[in-house]
């Protein structure tokens, strides 16, 4: 019985992982930004503790976003017509995935750099 609940509870959670997908632009380029990072670290072969470094990244970048789709949803819900709040609201929450996307991306800058570098400059 808790078995079930369980499994249903994921279910949940990749429906709503598919729905984001499916409706939301930047979750799309969010995912295959991470696809294209995976790739770049099996090309370089990045250590274990950059490999858990990218993760974590790539990890935060995609739930903010699920975060920010889900708060997004819930205000217009709640809200229909405009209200200047909420749409600070949903502009606080869009900027904790650009704090989060910025932050990765300097990180993977570090992570890739010089390694990118050394391609070129042998």
């Amino acid at each position: 019985m808790i078995f079930k609940k369980y499994i249903r509870s994921f279910a949940f959670a990749i429906a709503g992982m598919s729905y984001a997908f499916r409706s939301q632009f930047n979750m799309r380029f969010h995912f295959f930004s991470a696809v294209i990072v995976i790739s770049a670290s099996y090309f370089f072969h990045i250590t274990l503790m950059e490999w858990c470094v990218v993760m974590l990244c790539i990890g935060s970048v995609i739930s903010a976003e699920l975060i920010n789709t889900s708060l997004e949803l819930s205000v217009d819900l709640s809200t229909p017509v405009y209200n200047e709040k909420a749409g600070h609201a949903k502009d606080i929450a869009a900027a904790a995935v650009l704090v989060v996307s910025i932050m990765s991306t300097i990180i993977g800058a570090i992570i890739f750099a010089p390694r990118i570098i050394h391609l070129f400059v042998k």
